[in-house]
C-alpha cells in the first residue's frame, strides 16, 4: 500500500511525492548545466579567436567581475592536469545534485516508508479481533488530546472510560479506538468484522459467526 484510502490524505501524499520528484528533476538539470559550464570554462582557449563585434574572450550574459573571476578560475584550471580537472568537475556536479536532493530525501523518505509500514500492518491487524485490540491500544497510546478527541466523538465517553473499556474487552470501545487509529492513517474503515463466538452446539459444540462492531468485511484468522 503506497497511498492512503482517504481522498484528502491521498491527495496530500501525491502532492508531496510530486514536489519531491520535481525538486529532484530541477537539481538534476542544474547539475548537468554546472558540469557543461565547467567543461566549457576548463577547455583550452583557441589561439586565433574568430572575429566578432565585441571582446571574443568575454563570456556572454555575465558582468565584468563574474567574467574576470571565471577566467581566473579557467586559467588556474588550465595549469592543472586535465584528468584531475575533469574529475573535479564531475565531483562538483555530483555535489550540486546530492546536497539539495539528499536534504529533502532525508526528511521525506523516512516518513513515507514509515507510513507504508504502519498502514500495511494496520490493514492486516484490522482483520482479526486480537489485531483490533492492538490497534485500540495504539490509539490509547496517542497524545492525550487525540485520545480525548476520540472520546468526544462517542456518546457519554471520556478518555478514562475508553481505557477502562479496553481493559474490560468492551467490543464497542475496542472497535471505536481501532477505527480512530485507521482514520489517523488515512485508511478506509471496513463495514463489519466477523469473529467466532463459541456456543454449545448439538454436534460440534460451536456456534455460527456473529458480527461485532462496525469494522469491515474480513474474516478473523
Amino acid at each position: 500500500m503506497w497511498y492512503a484510502q482517504n481522498p484528502g490524505r491521498r491527495t496530500r501524499q501525491l502532492l508531496g511525492d510530486g514536489v519531491v520528484l520535481l525538486w529532484t528533476a530541477l537539481w538534476s538539470a542544474a547539475a548537468v548545466v554546472a558540469y557543461r559550464l565547467a567543461c566549457l570554462l576548463t577547455r583550452p582557449a583557441p589561439q586565433t579567436p574568430a572575429p566578432s563585434l565585441g571582446d571574443p574572450s568575454r563570456l556572454p550574459l555575465v558582468g565584468d567581475r563574474v567574467d574576470s573571476a571565471l577566467r581566473i578560475a579557467a586559467d588556474v584550471a588550465g595549469a592543472v592536469d586535465p584528468v584531475t580537472v575533469r574529475a573535479a568537475v564531475i565531483v562538483g556536479a555530483v555535489v550540486v545534485f546530492l546536497v539539495p536532493v539528499g536534504l529533502v530525501l532525508n526528511s521525506w523518505l523516512p516518513r513515507r516508508l514509515r507510513w507504508i509500514r504502519q498502514a500495511a500492518a494496520a490493514r492486516d491487524l484490522a482483520a482479526s479481533s486480537d489485531g483490533r485490540e492492538l490497534l485500540a491500544l495504539r490509539a490509547l497510546l496517542r497524545p492525550l488530546d487525540e485520545v480525548a478527541r476520540t472520546a468526544y466523538e462517542l456518546p457519554d465517553a471520556t478518555a478514562g472510560s475508553l481505557a477502562e473499556g479496553w481493559r474490560g474487552g468492551d467490543p464497542e470501545v475496542i472497535d471505536a479506538l481501532a477505527e480512530a487509529e485507521l482514520l489517523r492513517l488515512g485508511l478506509r474503515i471496513p463495514d463489519q468484522v466477523y469473529i467466532p463466538v463459541q456456543e454449545t452446539g448439538p454436534e460440534n459444540g460451536t456456534g455460527p459467526m456473529e458480527p461485532v462492531g462496525s469494522m469491515g468485511p474480513v474474516s478473523a484468522a
